[in-house]
């Protein structure tokens, strides 16, 4: 059963920390994003932390010195999912899996959901979306990630190239009829969960919504999940 994932991605804690106390149960996990750990530090990991897991999404990208450094530090936290990019290459990604060790699974981004093919093309990247996504996907399964954040347009794709033993975390989930915002490769919760998605992860349809908690229950419904 697929669960589901609410974006933190302000820089108010105060506020991120109610929201997240009166989303627990409703949802998951927890995505501090990177706006509210800039603003915050490990103490927004620590406040989010109280109220359920932690999946701190600061798409890691630098030498592998730094990213084992920063992968070993946030595992130290008590973070559940951490992101790095695959496009950092094989040898980053397998010194952020070192560092992380075995409490906290490394999540390695594929394709932005923001980036179409013409904004990969002025990246000096020919090929589609899709394409891209599912070099990248290989080389950093290959490289020992045992998670993966692609869109949902990419879910089944992703799926039948790295197989049943890695989790597929989606961004750029909108509800039926729902305002797209700056995603590119969007899809419904029900599609997502259809096409094979581990974990959907939604943000302003639910942190922007007149009740957060309603927004939530009627997205785990749309994703054919029991209320909690």
């Amino acid at each position: 059963m697929a669960g589901l994932i609410v974006a933190l991605d302000d820089d108010d804690l105060v506020a991120a920390e109610g929201l997240a106390r009166s989303l627990t149960g409703a949802v998951d996990a927890f995505k501090v994003g990177l706006t509210l750990f800039a603003a915050h530090g490990p103490e927004a990991l620590f406040e989010i932390g109280q109220h359920g897991r932690v999946f701190c999404d600061l798409k890691l990208h630098d030498i592998p010195s730094q990213v084992r450094g920063a992968a070993k530090s946030l595992a130290s936290k008590g973070v559940w999912l951490t992101t790095v990019h695959a496009s950092g290459g094989r040898a980053m990604v397998a010194a952020a899996v070192e560092g992380a060790g075995a409490g906290t699974i490394v999540a390695a981004v594929t394709v932005l959901t923001s980036l179409d093919a013409s904004e990969l093309a002025a990246l000096g990247v020919p090929a589609d979306p899709g394409a891209q996504v599912l070099r990248l996907a290989s080389l950093a399964v290959g490289a020992g990630a045992r998670a993966l954040v692609c869109s949902p347009q990419e879910v089944a794709a992703v799926r039948a190239e790295v197989g049943p033993g890695v989790l597929l975390v989606t961004p750029g989930i909108r509800p039926a009829g729902g305002d797209v915002g700056d995603q590119s490769r969007v899809a419904t919760p029900a599609a997502a969960v259809a096409a094979g998605a581990d974990y959907l992860v939604v943000g302003r349809p639910i942190t922007a919504a007149p009740d957060p908690r309603a927004a939530a229950e009627a997205i785990r419904a749309e994703m054919g999940c029991p209320r909690r």
